[in-house]
């Protein structure tokens, strides 16, 4: 009885915690079931497509890099594996692209708990070093393994999913499921960042040493994190595959992973909502600047539009380099304290 009514009070606070994060994720459903009957444009329904897929795997590194503090430059290998595992499994032996799906999951997962045993020995740099190093492996792999992976000119034929008899055929039903498993990534994230999990990876993001002195297993929770990373992305990787219905190794480059690290950097690394305003603003730069700066400039090269994009980057990082999520979460405090301030001032 007496332990019940210790308990009670912190049962209580977490809810109060996750409450907003409810609410939020009730409102991003709804307002995401509109999209497609009110747009009647498929192009803007593939961009929203590849919105839902970065944003998997921007989360992945937040929680990895924002949360534990392990710098990752290789979340790319396992949105590759993802895709080619379900590739390979869908097309060589012929299994359904759930199973191939699922299975592109869990060997994204396991690799990474392996290699993770190795490399989180590790830290700064040089951890950096290893993870990007990874990613050139897996390159060089899905380039030379032509019987497998098609080489450089890519992996065709992959079979759409379908449920039952209902084939996923088109982009409207794409987007239901890709924002589906988006919105469960950012649920269970969320969860997890509230959870005694989450403040055991804040503590180890602050100070490993500190961590473990007050029994914190460091080790298994940046094993444990790394895995759920890499699950993300393997996820990400499956869906990737059977949405197009093609790959190839040109985009799971380390090129990929370094601008996924900006997405997370954007929209704030140490906050889950953050990456979906990361994965979205760096979307709407890449597909909109060009034509804005070829509107300014007539004759305007790729480089130029290379340049814009980072004079953007780094304008966001200076005047907000907390994230943009972040930042305009502080933005909106501040506004509403000093009107409160004011109006008690008034008063």
């Amino acid at each position: 009885m007496e332990q019940s009514k210790i308990q009670n009070p912190k049962s209580k606070i977490q809810l109060i915690r996750q409450f907003p994060n409810a609410i939020g994720i009730t409102a991003l459903a709804v307002v995401l079931a509109l999209i497609p009957p009110n747009i009647d444009n498929n192009y803007i329904l593939a961009i929203l497509i590849f919105v839902a897929q970065f944003t998997m795997l921007t989360i992945g590194l937040s929680l990895l890099m924002g949360y534990a503090g392990q710098i990752s430059l290789g979340q790319a290998t396992f949105f590759g594996i993802g895709a080619y595992t379900t590739a390979i499994l869908s097309t060589h032996f012929k299994l359904s692209p759930w199973i191939s799906l699922a299975a592109g999951v869990l060997l994204a997962a396991g690799v990474a708990y392996l290699i993770g045993m190795l490399i989180f020995r590790l830290r700064g740099h040089y951890l950096a070093m290893a993870t990007l190093g990874m990613n050139i492996i897996l390159f060089l792999v899905l380039t030379q393994e032509v019987e497998w992976t098609g080489g450089p000119s890519g992996f065709r034929g992959i079979p759409d999913l379908s449920i039952g008899s209902f084939m996923l055929s088109n982009d409207t039903h794409y987007f239901y499921l890709f924002w589906f498993f988006t919105l469960i990534v950012i649920a269970v994230s969320l969860n997890i960042v509230n959870s005694r999990v989450g403040r055991a990876l804040r503590a180890l993001h602050t100070s490993e040493i500190a961590a473990e002195t007050i029994g914190i297993d460091t080790n298994a929770f940046k094993l444990k994190v790394f895995a759920l990373s890499a699950a993300y992305g393997g996820l990400a990787g499956g869906l990737h595959a059977t949405y197009l219905g093609f790959i190839s190794p040109s985009t799971f480059h380390f090129g990929m992973s370094i601008e996924l690290v900006v997405m997370a950097v954007i929209g704030g690394l140490a906050s889950v909502w953050g990456a979906i305003f990361g994965a979205g603003i760096v979307m709407m730069i890449e597909q909109y600047s060009g034509t804005v700066i070829k509107a300014i400039i007539p004759n305007a090269s790729g480089e130029q539009e290379i340049i814009t994009f980072g004079l953007i980057l780094m304008l966001i990082m200076i005047f907000i380099p907390e994230g943009l999520f972040s930042g305009l979460v502080s933005a909106g405090r501040r506004w509403y304290l000093k009107r409160t301030a004011r109006a008690v001032g008034k008063a």
